[in-house]
């Protein structure tokens, strides 16, 4: 009997801590502005792209799964893309991945987020969660953003683009209440414009990491081996 009444205890422990996460998820995503012509909030407004399914609020309940732990380690990179966050809710995270099943934290899909043929599959999203599992960091880790809005060419919501400086800016509120959730993890900068917004913050960080994309994948991989 005891035992049940501690599993019964330990159930509840969990669900609460998720509850506190899903608050933790709705104050980081009040921060941002949604609406905005090529800029687009994932866990606000709503793409035509996106299936029934995979509406704003599936999409902050992923995120508010992913936070669901105590990181080492929270990774900033430096805005969503459109083959990765801007359907899945995470960042470094894309369709295909939740789809096989193999972020942590969240049961694998069994519908999909986009009315593309094929789900996305995001070149940077496969570096990062192959590095941090190959590290045995994947349980530790947190994905973010200096920016979380997908900045995008106004005429196609399927491209990236450069945020400017001021839009990178949008996403400080949304960073310092993260990194004030989470003070023992060690923050990393994943490409210059994070490094540079977490710098300008006055925000100490383990150091940084040459951005996946690009060509940027082997120099990502050493940098964080690097750090461990």
């Amino acid at each position: 009997m005891l035992g049940h009444e501690t599993m019964g205890a330990a159930a509840q422990k969990n669900e609460g801590c998720l509850m506190s996460k899903i608050s933790l998820a709705r104050s980081l995503v009040e921060t941002l502005p949604f609406g905005l012509t090529g800029l687009f909030n994932p866990w606000q407004d709503r793409c035509p792209h996106d299936t029934a399914s995979n509406g704003p609020a599936e999409k902050l309940n992923r995120l508010a799964l992913h936070l669901d732990c105590d990181p080492e380690f929270i990774l900033a990179g430096e805005a969503p893309g459109y083959q990765g966050c801007r359907y899945s809710g995470i960042a470094f995270t894309s369709e295909r991945l939740l789809c096989e099943g193999v972020i942590p934290r969240i049961p694998a899909l069994s519908n999909r987020l986009s009315n593309r043929r094929l789900p996305f599959s995001e070149p940077s999203a496969t570096i990062v969660w192959k590095t941090l599992k190959g590290l045995g960091i994947e349980e530790r880790t947190i994905l973010w953003n200096a920016l979380q809005l997908h900045p995008h060419r106004p005429d196609s919501l399927w491209s990236n683009r450069t945020p400017t400086p001021s839009e990178i800016s949008l996403g400080e509120p949304a960073l310092r209440i993260l990194i004030a959730a989470f003070p023992s993890a060690k923050i990393i900068a994943v490409g210059k414009k994070s490094e540079k917004l977490l710098l300008e913050m006055g925000i100490p960080t383990a150091g940084s990491v040459r951005h996946p994309a690009n060509g940027g994948a082997t120099q990502f991989a050493a940098g964080l081996k690097d750090m461990m």
